[in-house]
């Protein structure tokens, strides 16, 4: 199973315990799966969805809210059903649909399929926010495998139902962005620490462990790989820089001698050729006289001074 299955499936299995919240969550995917419309004068209420699991959660929460019996249930295998694939729940007049519609704040224009808009008055309290948030997630939602990428995003058909929905996100001071695919609004996630929080906010808290996880795992990987690279590039510079002292030390000897070299000069030119893999400060340690690594750096770069003296005075005469 994915893992944008998994955390669908952690919380399907989560219910408010206030009946607000519990609204939160019908308007949700009310706004995602809805349709209002009239027949023969009577108001009716479709949800759509091709996962079933969102329809029997929208029965049981309708159950819960309104203590609503009559609902009719249509399966992918029944004519009645618009599109293939769809599972649908269906309410009519007052037996559902009125009541229904009324206790979400359904308004007309704007926002919502069948020209309804949610009353942002169901979504002003901050429970009621991650209720909300978990309902459009279930019905419109995904998450890529945090193994792979961080990436969480909600699908929508209009433009201000992404906008509405990318403002609850950012209340909670996630940064969610909107893009536009093709005829679709995307609103989206990308920063795993705040997929984490927004995880948590809708309260999918094994899947958040879960990724936790990963995302330890990867920052630990990735800690590694960077000191083993600053680790492989230091120990590249300083071969780098030993081999130019080396070259300067053994053209200086060629070239000058080392007899001619001031005491401290010749021991610390003898010492780099006979240890060229040892550091400044083991060089330094080496001495009869033992001397810092500043001092050590010093007495290098006047051998390579000499060289470069050596050999403009060869070219000259050349």
């Amino acid at each position: 199973m994915s893992f944008s299955g998994k955390v669908k499936d952690e919380l399907f299995e989560r219910y408010p315990a206030a009946r607000h919240c519990m609204l939160a969550e019908l308007a949700a995917i009310t706004l995602c799966c809805g349709r209002v419309s009239w027949e023969n004068n009577i108001q009716k209420l479709e949800i759509y969805t091709e996962n079933e699991a969102i329809a029997r959660k929208y029965f049981t929460l309708l159950q819960k809210t309104f203590n609503i019996l009559k609902v009719k249930f249509l399966d992918k295998g029944e004519n009645a059903v618009k599109r293939a694939g769809s599972f649908a729940v269906v309410l009519y007049g007052e037996d559902g649909a009125d009541r229904v519609v009324a206790a979400l704040k359904l308004t007309g224009g704007g926002i919502g399929k069948g020209d309804f808009a949610i009353n942002p008055i169901i979504v002003q309290n901050t429970c009621c926010k991650r209720a909300f948030l978990r309902g459009v997630f279930l019905a419109a939602g995904s998450i890529s495998d945090p193994k792979k990428a961080y990436h969480l995003e909600i699908v929508f058909d209009k433009e201000g139902k992404a906008v509405w929905v990318r403002d609850i996100i950012q209340s909670f001071m996630i940064d969610a962005k909107v893009v536009r695919r093709k005829k679709y609004f995307v609103v989206y996630v990308k920063e795993g620490a705040q997929i984490v929080d927004l995880l948590n906010i809708m309260e999918a808290h094994l899947a958040l462990m879960e990724l936790e996880n990963v995302r330890i795992l990867k920052e630990v990987r990735n800690s590694v790989n960077r000191q083993v690279n600053c680790e492989a590039a230091n120990i590249s510079k300083t071969v780098q820089a030993a081999a130019k002292q080396i070259e300067d030390i053994l053209y200086v000897r060629d070239n000058f001698g080392f007899d001619n070299l001031e005491d401290g000069l010749r021991e610390i030119a003898v010492l780099r050729i006979e240890y060229p893999e040892v550091s400044l400060k083991e060089l330094g340690e080496m001495l009869p006289v033992p001397l810092g690594k500043s001092g050590v750096n010093h007495r290098l770069k006047r051998l390579s001074g000499i060289a470069e003296g050596l050999k403009e005075k060869k070219e000259e005469e050349g």
